[in-house]
């Protein structure tokens, strides 16, 4: 349906909140000059298109979120957009950086198994064809204990329940887009040879947590450039300000490709954007992420996650 009246009743949202799968597939796209009909086409149909792949893996849990980028929701869509959407900022650190790369669809595929996160992938892809181009494509899986491949557990300080839905969620603030929420995503590539170098209290000191208990170390012990420490944010009142994480990890064993999926989705994009800053530029400046010492961003892209409700009655295409 593409009329350009918005529903009355109070948005239901993506699926932003539901728990880690033990399967993903991360897709990014870029429209082509010309298939804008054809990618609101397949939004409009997105998620028939997930609940008929669904009903063929029983029990898989199949979930899709779909986002859009900044440049593309112009070339979509009339009338109002996202108050806080804008492109991934880059960010030059004095030795790291986070690079901005191409991304105007994010397709987020989970499921508790990778045939069905396969075959949604597929179709989606066969929908897009000679309309977009698919420019990063990632298949996560869960590691032991929901660890990175570092070893270390990823996610630990997530909120969940009602927090987690505070979090993410846009309310009042933006009523033209509430339920939805704002996502950013990096694929890092890590350096394993030169972390399981490290000795293992070492590597502690680089995350700020506990390897084997996944215990956050105390503030008196903690490293200032750690992980962890750098990535705690707080407002002006001092309450700390959080993101839902989904990252996953992700390897090829033949060519040595291993790393992390970071996926981190929040009602605002300054919070996720703080931290990022934190890490590569530093906090305070140059005091950055250790972490990045052996784990390199390779993109950089950011996206709004619209309610599911927008897509049933997506706005009119723009008229110029």
């Amino acid at each position: 349906m593409t009329e350009s009246a918005r529903p009355a009743t109070t948005p239901e949202s993506q699926t932003v909140t539901s728990p880690l799968s033990p399967a993903a597939i991360f897709l990014v796209a870029t429209v082509d000059e010309g298939g804008e009909a054809v990618a609101r086409s397949l939004l409009a149909d997105a998620a028939g298109l997930r609940r008929a792949v669904g009903l063929r893996v029983p029990g898989a849990g199949l979930e899709l979120i779909v986002s859009i980028g900044s440049t593309a929701w112009d070339r979509l869509f009339s009338g109002p957009r996202p108050a806080q959407l804008h492109p991934f900022p880059v960010l030059r650190g004095a030795r790291h950086q986070a690079p901005s790369t191409p991304g105007d669809l994010l397709f987020h595929i989970r499921a508790m198994s990778q045939d069905a996160c396969f075959e949604l992938a597929h179709q989606i892809t066969k929908r897009l064809t000679g309309a977009a181009t698919v420019v990063d494509e990632v298949h996560g899986f869960q590691y032991f204990e929901n660890r990175d491949l570092i070893g270390f557990v990823d996610g630990t300080e997530n909120p969940s329940g009602a927090k987690a839905a505070t979090a993410v969620t846009v309310g009042a603030e933006d009523p033209d887009f509430a339920g939805g929420s704002y996502v950013h995503v990096q694929k890092y590539v890590h350096n394993m040879t030169d972390w399981e170098a490290l000795p293992v209290p070492e590597q502690e000191r680089v995350i700020g947590r506990t390897k084997l208990e996944d215990i956050e170390m105390t503030d008196d012990v903690k490293p200032a450039n750690s992980h962890v420490a750098l990535n705690a944010v707080k407002d002006a009142d001092g309450r700390s300000l959080e993101i839902l994480r989904a990252n996953m990890p992700f390897g090829r064993v033949g060519d040595g490709e291993m790393g992390t999926y970071f996926i981190g989705y929040c009602r605002t994009p300054d919070i996720t954007e703080r931290m990022l800053e934190n890490m590569f530029l530093g906090s305070p400046r140059g005091n950055y992420d250790r972490l990045l010492d052996f784990s390199t961003a390779v993109t950089g892209s950011a996206f709004f996650t619209p309610s599911a409700d927008f897509f049933e009655v997506l706005p009119a295409p723009p008229t110029n």
